[in-house]
C-alpha cells in the first residue's frame, strides 16, 4: 500500500502550512491563556477556500475527498496550531456532510455556501449527560405542533457553542432520533462554558434547549432516521482526528528534537555514549552481574 502524498496532496499541505505560519506560537499560547475563539484564523482559512475542501464544488466547496481534508488538518495540526487551531475549522470540514448526503436540494442552497464562506460558524449538538456513547438513548426532546417542532433539553461537551450562529442538532421526535440543522437562537437556548485542561480558544458547553422553535425546513431528511444521518458527520470526523494526532504528534517531536539541539542536552547524550563501552562493555557487565548475582557460572 502507497502512504506517500499525491502531488496534489502535497500541494495542500504545503499551502494549509504556509497559510499556517501566519499564526505563530505566540498566537496560540495568547489563546491559550486568555482563551477566546480564534476568529482571525477561521476567516483566513475561509478566504483561502479551506473551508469548503471536501465540499461539493456547486455550493462554493473544493470538491475533493476525506483524504485531501486529512492531509489539510494534519497540516494545521503540525503547524503548532495543534487541536487548538484544527478545531476552531473541525465541524466546518465534516459536520455538513449529512445535508451534503441527506438534505434536500434548497436546504444545501442555503445551508452549505454560508458554512464554507466563513459567516456561519455552527456547533454540533449530539452527547448528553446521563447517556454516555449510546446515541440512541439521548433525551433531548423535539415536539411537532402547529408545523413547527420545538426542541427541550440539555447537550453537553458542546464546542463552539459560545459563538456559533448555527447548530447541527440531534434530538427525538415522535418517530424516533431526528436531525435538524438550525438558527443557534439565544432566547431559546442558555449556554455555560466548561473549564477544561486544554485547548482554551475552543469553547466546551453545558447547552439548555428551553421550547426552541424549528421550523420543518430545517430538518435534515425524515423523522426517525437522525442516526443514520450523523454518521455521515461522525464517521469522517474520527478520520480527521486521527490525522490531527498525527500532526501534533510531529509536531511535538519536532520541537522536542530542536530544544535538544538548540541547547546543550544533545552534548550531553553524545558524551555519555562513551560510558556504555568504556572502561567495560555492557555484556561484560552482564555477565559480572549473572556471576555475583545470580551465582552463574563465570563466562569471561
Amino acid at each position: 500500500m502507497e502512504f506517500s502524498y499525491s502531488p496534489e496532496q502535497e500541494r495542500i499541505r504545503e499551502a494549509v502550512a504556509k497559510l499556517c505560519e501566519r499564526f505563530p506560537d505566540d498566537y496560540w499560547l495568547k489563546r491559550d491563556s486568555e482563551g477566546g475563539f480564534p476568529a482571525d484564523f477561521h476567516q483566513a482559512m475561509a478566504k483561502d477556500g479551506w473551508l469548503g475542501v471536501a465540499m461539493p464544488e456547486e455550493f462554493g466547496g473544493s470538491g475533493l475527498g476525506i483524504s485531501e481534508a486529512a492531509v489539510m488538518m494534519q497540516a494545521i495540526a503540525e503547524s503548532g496550531a495543534g487541536f487548538s487551531g484544527a478545531s476552531a475549522v473541525h465541524m466546518n470540514i465534516f459536520g455538513l456532510n449529512p445535508v451534503v448526503v441527506f438534505g434536500n436540494g434548497e436546504q444545501k442552497r442555503r445551508m452549505l455556501p454560508p458554512l464554507i464562506a466563513g459567516q456561519h460558524k455552527a456547533c454540533f449538538a449530539v452527547t448528553e449527560p446521563n447517556t454516555g456513547l449510546n446515541t440512541r438513548a439521548l433525551k433531548v426532546k423535539a415536539e411537532k405542533r402547529d408545523g413547527k417542532y420545538f426542541v427541550s433539553g440539555q447537550k453537553v461537551w458542546i464546542s463552539t457553542a459560545q459563538v456559533a450562529e448555527k447548530v447541527l442538532l440531534l434530538t427525538q421526535a415522535a418517530a424516533g432520533l431526528t436531525l435538524f440543522y438550525t438558527d443557534f437562537d439565544r432566547q431559546h437556548i442558555e449556554v455555560r462554558e466548561i473549564d477544561k485542561m486544554g485547548r482554551h480558544a475552543v469553547d466546551s458547553n453545558q447547552v439548555f434547549f428551553d421550547a426552541l422553535p424549528v421550523p420543518e425546513a430545517d430538518r435534515i431528511g425524515e423523522e426517525g432516521k437522525g442516526f443514520e444521518y450523523i454518521l455521515h458527520g461522525m464517521n469522517p470526523e474520527r478520520i480527521l482526528i486521527a490525522a490531527e494526532l498525527v500532526g501534533l504528534g510531529r509536531c511535538a517531536v519536532a520541537r522536542a528534537a530542536k530544544y535538544a539541539k538548540e541547547y546543550q542536552v544533545e552534548r550531553y547524550l553524545r558524551e555519555s555514549l562513551v560510558g556504555r563501552i568504556a572502561p567495560v562493555s555492557p555484556q561484560l557487565i552482564l555477565c559480572f552481574i549473572a556471576e555475583r548475582v545470580l551465582g552463574l557460572p563465570k563466562s569471561y
